[in-house]
């Protein structure tokens, strides 16, 4: 009687993870990779959703040299990560040591941050366009306080993205609030005490303590926030729609602009490309910080 064929047959030990990682392979491949690949392909082409890509080779990349919205979003992009980083670096840390004491009732207070990380960026926006209105909340209080009769917060060219700005990190304060009581809370309570028996005690001993132990995650929310002020999208769709004059378009908006409302898709591509190695590089920094974070010596 004739053996089976694959009786004696094991399954490799060594290939055992890549078959648990194959179905989220498949998933990312196609969701992710696939279209990244189409994007790149696209880029080099002219389409428009109607008719079939045509190969125009560098016709894109030269048009986007000469493109001065495209560089007027760029400077914008940048004058959001210049304005939009720091602030979400070092404000969250003060709200952090503010919410790491041990009060009663401190914990609604790390509810009440926190609660603008949760609410939907279409209400938020639409409520900020509210208080931004020239007969809106805001002006009407510098009308009463006697400061200014009015200020265009979201129709002018000088204030509309720093309006903007400040949606941005009223959300994001809470979540990276967040991320610096983790660390804090990993801080011994020693070494405050024998930095007040050494004379640091009150704002010097976060200066000499807490600052040069939390490095680690100022460099993580730097970048993290670095990642999330150039993508950003809804709070410029929302609120401005890239005006007045473009002062308020960034490069996410940009895109979106040529793909879905002028169906420049392959221009579009192109755009997304130049976005993609700014992130890439980000997002290379990222995980240079998550490794050092990852390796960094517990305070125990």
């Amino acid at each position: 009687m004739a053996k089976p064929l694959f009786k004696d047959w094991q399954f490799p030990q060594q290939l055992t993870p890549y078959l648990f990682l194959l179905p989220a392979l498949v998933i990312l491949g196609l969701t992710v990779f696939y279209p990244a690949l189409q994007a790149f392909y696209l880029s080099f082409t002219r389409y428009d959703l109607l008719t079939p890509p045509q190969w125009t080779g560098l016709t894109n990349l030269r048009r986007l040299w000469a493109d001065q919205i495209f560089w007027q979003t760029l400077r914008n992009t940048l004058i959001y990560l210049i304005g939009v980083v720091p602030i979400l670096v070092t404000f969250p840390l003060g709200l952090a040591i503010l919410t790491n004491q041990k009060l009663r009732g401190i914990r609604w207070f790390r509810v009440a941050y926190y609660t603008p990380v949760i609410i939907s960026m279409v209400v938020a926006g639409i409520a900020w366009k509210w208080l931004y209105a020239d007969n809106g909340l805001l002006n009407q209080t510098l009308k009463l306080l006697g400061i200014s009769d009015g200020i265009p917060w979201l129709t002018s060219p000088s204030w509309s993205i720093f309006s903007v700005m400040v949606v941005t990190v009223w959300k994001g304060l809470g979540y990276y609030m967040v991320i610096y009581l983790a660390g804090l809370q990993a801080i011994p309570e020693d070494l405050y005490e024998a930095a007040a028996i050494d004379g640091s005690d009150g704002l010097r001993k976060h200066w000499d303590i807490t600052v040069p132990l939390m490095q680690p995650y100022l460099l993580l929310v730097a970048v993290i926030s670095a990642i999330s002020a150039t993508k950003v999208f809804e709070e410029i769709y929302i609120m401005t729609q890239g005006g007045p004059l473009n002062s308020s378009k960034t490069i996410v908006y940009y895109v979106y602009e040529q793909a879905f409302q002028n169906l420049e898709i392959s221009y579009a591509c192109t755009i997304g490309l130049v976005m993609f190695l700014m992130i890439l590089v980000l997002s290379i920094v990222r995980l240079g910080v998550q490794r050092l974070t990852d390796h960094d010596q517990p305070l125990s």
